[in-house]
């Protein structure tokens, strides 16, 4: 057979045990405990904890009430919620408030469990409350929210670092452009995609003209300055759906998505323009580069990826033979499209 705890706790020796554990228990949490005159709402008890929190003796706190040591803000938010704990219907209900002010200076966060008593035989009824500071507990969410942020944050740089040496892996380290094994797996998705929502794009070929005489004096260290600035000119002057590449030691691939022919030719000629213009600097003397290009669009000057490189090629080849610096457009092909 078994008892409610409050059938044992009801019996004397047991009453007294309990009595005597309570104020052991808050007292090592640190918690507050009171007892009030529900009617007069004073004071009759306070555990050390709380009289040390008071900064006051006990024999000072007992017999006074909450206005003789809170300010009068604070002591209207417990009396809203003492007559709240005093107006439950079930005896021995208990209610939890959560309480947020300043005292002495501090600030405080606490949480109370009220419990009001039936009406003794003379009708007083007794009002208890224990406080728990929840200011360490605030503070360790803090600190784990901050830790958990801390983390993600690293998590988001260690993915980023990822993509970016995953990155650095498909660019040519002299140019900063892609390597040819990674335009070529782009050209054929454009391929793919242009296929099947019949779309144009276009496929531009760029070789560096014969170095100078200057260029081939300074030898290695001035071709690797344009190789440089060639990247630099394609990469700023490309969309991010574009894609440019190194293709050889003198030839750069640059698609350009959903780009028809004039368009492309129009972009690459401002391109061409660039490279003329640009100033190159090694060992302190200027250096000058220009390029020729072949531009060949899918699917007006070619049907397939390979013929679309073949038109590129000779549009390249052509410009080189007008002596290099231009532009050379593919020529249009008014056979149809095969099945």
């Amino acid at each position: 057979m078994t008892s409610s705890l409050a059938e044992v706790a009801s019996d004397a020796p047991v009453g007294e045990l309990f009595a005597a554990l309570l104020p052991a228990l808050l007292a090592r949490q640190g918690d507050l405990l009171a007892l009030k005159d529900a009617r007069s709402g004073r004071y009759v008890h306070v555990n050390d904890t709380m009289a040390a929190w008071l900064r006051r003796p006990a024999r000072d706190i007992l017999g006074h009430t909450d206005s003789d040591i809170f300010d009068a803000a604070l002591v209207t938010t417990l009396r809203a919620a003492e007559q709240t704990a005093l107006a439950q219907s079930e005896p021995g209900a208990v209610l939890v408030s959560e309480h947020r002010f300043e005292h002495g200076g501090n600030r405080y966060e606490f949480s109370v469990l009220r419990q009001a008593s039936a009406p003794d035989g003379e009708g007083r009824r007794w009002l208890s409350s224990v406080w728990t500071d929840q200011s360490a507990n605030r503070q360790r969410e803090t600190q784990l929210r901050q830790a958990l942020e801390q983390i993600e944050q690293q998590q988001r740089a260690n993915d980023a670092l990822r993509r970016e040496l995953a990155d650095q892996a498909l660019r040519d380290p002299a140019s900063g452009l892609y390597t040819r094994a990674h335009f070529e797996d782009q050209l054929r998705r454009e391929v793919d995609l242009s296929t099947r929502e019949h779309r144009e794009f276009a496929v531009v070929f760029v070789e560096l003209d014969p170095p100078s005489d200057k260029v081939k004096a300074l030898g290695e260290p001035a071709q690797a300055r344009i190789l440089e600035a060639m990247g630099r000119l394609l990469r700023g002057g490309t969309r991010a759906m574009d894609s440019s590449c190194r293709a050889d030691e003198h030839r750069f691939a640059v698609l350009l998505s959903g780009v028809g022919l004039a368009t492309a030719h129009s972009r690459m000629e401002g391109l061409r323009r660039q490279c003329a213009t640009q100033i190159v600097v090694q060992d302190g003397t200027e250096l000058s580069f220009s390029v020729s290009m072949g531009v060949a669009s899918f699917p007006h000057t070619a049907h397939t990826q390979e013929e679309l490189l073949e038109a590129c090629t000779a549009a390249l080849a052509e410009a080189q033979r007008r002596g290099g610096n231009h532009v050379t457009l593919a020529a249009i092909r008014f056979d149809a499209a095969p099945n």
